[in-house]
């Protein structure tokens, strides 16, 4: 695949077994930055039609390899993409492989786009709360980010919202680190535009929080 060859031209062995320490998950690394891959993906983007871009969305994700599965989510990632269905597919057919915090929050980065378009794909973000891999029900939080940082929510918006602080509750529950990590950045993003429903929000579920997710809950809230 001539992408793949892109890539692979801009490997850096040592960079790549960095990479390979740092994430802890075994598969190919290239030691290729972001920036090169962002470079790199705008150039594909153009020449290709919608069809075309998920053809290779899907093959590069297919490859395993750590750029290429973050490139094939930098393809996906537009606020306006017609039709979408396609598109909110692929992203949701990945989730389940999701096995580490780098490649799952690109490819939520593209979710983000395809739920704010349509906020009726919640309801299969939700079923994800209960998935046996902890990144999968982490992914939901991440991709529902943008209800936490909107300025000046609609109604409609403002109950998006209390549902994933309902999310939010039932995942203070489980113990593990990066699900904490997600509460509280999730928490910490709503502090800057209500900070009271915060507070509402720690004085019911706090005390099930560890304590370096309340703290950054609280780092903005403290700053109110």
């Amino acid at each position: 695949m001539d992408e793949l060859t892109a890539l692979e031209a801009l490997a850096d062995a040592r960079k790549a077994d960095d990479m390979r320490a740092y994430h802890k998950t075994e598969r190919r690394y290239l030691g290729v930055p972001n920036p090169a891959i962002d470079d790199l993906v705008q150039g594909w983007r153009a020449e290709r039609d919608l069809n075309q871009r998920l053809a290779l969305a899907s093959a590069l994700w297919d490859s395993d390899i750590h750029e290429a599965r973050v490139a094939a989510a930098k393809l996906l990632t537009q606020a306006r993409i017609r039709p979408d269905d396609e598109a909110w597919r692929l992203i949701a057919s990945w989730v389940p492989d999701f096995d580490g915090w780098a490649i799952a929050d690109s490819v939520m980065i593209a979710g983000q786009k395809r739920l704010v378009a349509d906020p009726a794909r919640l309801d299969q973000v939700e079923g994800w709360l209960t998935h046996a891999n902890k990144w999968t029900r982490r992914a939901a939080l991440v991709g529902t980010l943008p209800w936490a940082k909107m300025n000046n929510p609609k109604v409609a918006d403002l109950a998006v919202r209390e549902r994933v602080l309902g999310w939010a509750g039932q995942l203070t529950q489980e113990p593990d680190w990066f699900l904490q990590k997600a509460v509280a950045w999730w928490l910490r993003d709503l502090s800057k535009r209500d900070a009271e429903r915060v507070r509402a929000f720690l004085e019911a579920h706090g005390a099930k929080m560890k304590p370096f997710a309340r703290r950054e809950a609280m780092r903005l809230v403290e700053k109110t």
